[in-house]
C-alpha cells in the first residue's frame, strides 16, 4: 500500500495536468487520473520494470482518454438548451494578461495530434523517447508533431492578440448625434 501511495504522490499532479490538457475539463481530467490509478491497482503488478511506471501511467491515461473520446463520439451528450441561460459564463480576461496562461489556453485549441506531444514535452518534461512510448508513435513523428504544433501555436498567438476584446460592439456615430441632437 505504501508503494501505491508513493506512486500517487509522485505522479498525480503531472497526470492531472496531462489529463486536463486532453479533456479540457477538470472533472474529466480527475476521472481520467482516477481511472488510471484504478487500472494500476489491478494491473500494475504485471509491470516488471518499476522504473517505467511513469511512462506506463501516462500511456494508460492517454488510452483511457482515447477510449472516452470514442464513446463520446458514438454516444454524444445532449444539449442543455433551455438551461443554458442559467449556466455561469467563464471569463478569462485576467488569464489573458499572462503569456504563459494564454499559451496554455491556445494550446487547448490545437488538434489533439499536436496538443498531446506539446503538453508532454513542455508541461510534463518528458523526453522524445518517453513521448513516443506513451503515444505509441515513432520518435521522428514525435519530433515533427512538436515542431508543427509549435508553429501552429505561434501562428495562433499572432492571430489572436492578447489585448483583443472578446466582444466587438459596432460604433454608430449617427445614433449618438441623434440622441444628443
Amino acid at each position: 500500500m505504501d508503494e501505491f501511495q508513493e506512486l500517487v504522490d509522485a505522479h498525480y499532479q503531472g497526470l492531472y495536468r496531462f489529463g486536463f490538457s486532453l479533456a479540457k475539463d477538470p472533472d474529466r481530467a480527475a476521472d481520467l487520473v482516477q481511472q488510471t490509478f484504478c487500472i494500476w491497482a489491478s494491473k500494475g503488478h504485471q509491470l516488471k520494470d518499476r522504473s517505467k511506471a511513469k511512462t506506463w501511467l501516462f500511456t494508460t491515461l492517454y488510452r483511457e482518454h482515447l477510449g472516452n473520446a470514442r464513446r463520446t463520439q458514438r454516444y454524444p451528450e445532449t444539449e442543455l438548451g433551455d438551461a443554458e441561460h442559467e449556466i455561469p459564463g467563464t471569463e478569462d480576461a485576467a488569464d489573458r494578461k499572462m503569456d504563459a496562461q494564454r499559451a496554455i489556453d491556445l494550446l487547448g485549441k490545437l488538434d489533439e495530434t499536436f496538443r498531446a506531444p506539446l503538453t508532454l514535452f513542455y508541461l510534463q518534461q518528458h523526453s522524445y523517447k518517453e513521448i513516443a512510448d506513451i503515444l505509441e508513435i515513432p520518435i521522428g513523428t514525435v519530433m515533427s508533431r512538436i515542431s508543427r504544433g509549435k508553429e501552429q501555436l505561434r501562428k495562433k498567438m499572432t492571430e489572436e492578440p492578447a489585448s483583443a476584446p472578446k466582444k466587438i460592439l459596432e460604433f454608430e456615430p449617427e445614433a449618438i448625434r441623434q440622441n444628443n441632437g
